[in-house]
């Protein structure tokens, strides 16, 4: 069974792995990340879970000629990161794909954004009181809904498209070629010319396209591809789904959470931007699950959820190796990291553990979930909050004191499922000491019974 499993997935990994889409997906949104965790910082101390601060901060009036509060400023830099992130998403996702089709980087990417913003409808919609009544006006504008969560898909299918055509172009030589000595910036930004040209063209072809058919391009491929997927995504299954394949993955040795979160996390991070933006202005819905809900409420010392087995490994182990990898991994297991673990008990390819490194998981998620749906725990607010942050803090900072009991609540349980399992691998490396022992016993020389005689 293992080794037909390891022949569907082994070459499965290697093909999500080697994908230049999802591999240009995946380091996108890691770029991204150091900018929605500074502004998530500003975000929790303007929205931190203690009442009497936060009406101080409100009551405190920075711009007495508008009548902004500190709250308002405090929480710019996260509107300056979160309700734009689309922006940053398509510039480093096109950067990682210009990289992958090895062509010029920058140029690549400026392009993706050029049509992005090209196929954009300037449309901003509101409402202005004319003789008492609110009247729907539209202005001219950029709509922070489309530079927001709801641009983020279509910003990865321009990113892909423009890249292509600008590489395409460059590699057929339609480029402006400058005599020698020119600066090479000054070359750089002429060869650039004709191909940034030739996207251009086709994206006006695109939006005139749509503009015939009396729509945009963005909201096609909100209502078609984002919507269903987002929807799909936030799903109990598929949560479930996705965090079985990660730790079978890493069952065989390979990095599952590289390989679906590659898959994954555009969906898990678009609930996310979607629950903050509930949280801040009340608009929309906000989803139980999100990129804070799988991160910090799913696993807890990295795949598997090994912090319990870690803890279980030093309440109810006894053999020597066992208990001193304990010790050795506890630390690191607090931060999230348990390569000690996988590689050292070891996880990878051990059927006695393979059970409960895959049903911890699983059972923390649907404890989660089954926990916010009856609202005994809040959703989590959908906050950047560092994989690394221990748990206990991570689960008061994203929802308040109930998430951190429940993450307790859960390492615990997850105690008592890998408690058997590791206890019949005590037993036998307590077996394998003993006669380690033994044989170092036989083998030692008593120089108090030597005799000649037995020479």
């Amino acid at each position: 069974m293992i080794k037909q499993l390891e022949k569907f997935l082994v070459p499965l990994a290697e093909a999500i792995g080697k994908n230049k889409y999802l591999v240009s997906i995946r380091d996108g949104f890691l770029i991204t990340t150091p900018l929605l965790i500074a502004g998530s910082i500003f975000l929790l101390i303007g929205e931190f879970p203690w009442p009497a601060l936060n009406e101080w901060m409100g009551s405190v009036i920075v711009d007495q000629k508008a009548g902004t509060s500190l709250t308002a400023f405090i929480e710019k830099p996260s509107s300056a990161t979160f309700s734009v992130m689309a922006i940053f998403a398509v510039i480093a996702i096109a950067y990682s794909f210009a990289k992958q089709m090895k062509t010029n980087k920058i140029f690549g990417s400026a392009t993706a954004v050029m049509s992005w913003l090209l196929l954009m409808p300037y449309v901003v919609n509101g409402a202005a009181k004319v003789g008492g009544k609110d009247v729907p006006v539209s202005l001219a504008g950029i709509p922070l809904n489309w530079v927001g969560a709801k641009g983020i898909f279509i910003g990865i299918v321009v990113s892909f498209i423009a890249v292509h055509i600008y590489a395409f172009v460059e590699k057929k030589g339609w480029v402006i070629k400058m005599p020698a000595g020119v600066p090479p910036t000054v070359v750089e930004s002429f060869a650039a010319l004709i191909p940034a040209t030739a996207v251009m063209t086709v994206f006006f072809f695109i939006n005139l396209l749509f503009g015939f058919l009396g729509t945009n391009a963005f909201q096609v491929i909100f209502d078609i591809l984002q919507a269903p997927l987002v929807n799909l995504g936030g799903t109990l299954g598929a949560s479930l789904t996705a965090y079985f394949f990660n730790c079978l993955f890493w069952f065989f040795g390979i990095n599952g959470g590289a390989i679906v979160g590659a898959v994954y996390s555009p969906v898990l991070a678009t609930l996310s931007l979607e629950n903050i933006e509930f949280f801040k202005s009340g608009v929309g819905t906000p989803h139980i699950i999100n990129g804070q809900f799988q991160d910090l409420f799913a696993v807890f010392g990295g795949a598997g959820s090994t912090l319990s087995l870690i803890i279980a490994m030093l309440l109810f182990c006894r053999s020597k190796r066992i208990t001193e990898l304990g010790k050795l991994s506890l630390i690191p297991g607090i931060f999230g990291i348990n390569e000690p673990i996988i590689f050292g008990l070891p996880m990878v390819l051990n059927p006695v553990m393979v059970v409960p490194f895959i049903l911890t998981p699983l059972f923390n998620i649907v404890v989660s979930y089954t926990s916010m749906a009856m609202k005994l725990v809040p959703i989590t607010n959908g906050v950047t909050i560092p994989w690394t942050t221990p748990p206990v803090i991570s689960g008061f900072l994203a929802t308040d004191w109930r998430g951190a009991v429940l993450q307790i609540v859960l390492i615990t349980a997850g105690i008592f499922i890998y408690m058997p399992f590791i206890k019949v691998m005590d037993k036998q490396y307590l077996a394998d000491e003993a006669k380690a022992v033994d044989v170092t016993t036989n083998d030692e020389i008593d120089l108090d019974n030597l005799s000649f005689d037995d020479l």
